[in-house]
């Protein structure tokens, strides 16, 4: 069976991998660039504010694409 899968714009939502898992009821992998540095302030994609210059998008079933440790500037030449 095929399946059509649609690749829509304006996606309006937040994404952090920095909250703590006790808050949360799912299983949450940590941002890789809030661990390098002991914080968690960094923050994935943020509704009408920012996106991380590491988020590469979102795969089914949730999982984000990230290129943390490449350099901003070679990883996303639109950022």
């Amino acid at each position: 069976m095929n399946t059509q899968i649609l690749k829509l714009k304006g996606a309006n939502m937040d994404i952090d991998l920095a909250t703590p898992a006790a808050d949360i009821t799912w299983q949450q992998d940590a941002c890789p660039w809030n661990q390098a540095e002991s914080t968690d302030s960094h923050r994935c994609a943020v509704k009408n504010i920012s996106i991380c210059p590491h988020f590469r998008g979102v795969e089914y079933l949730d999982t984000l694409l990230c290129s943390y440790p490449i350099p901003p500037q070679t990883s996303n030449p639109n950022v």
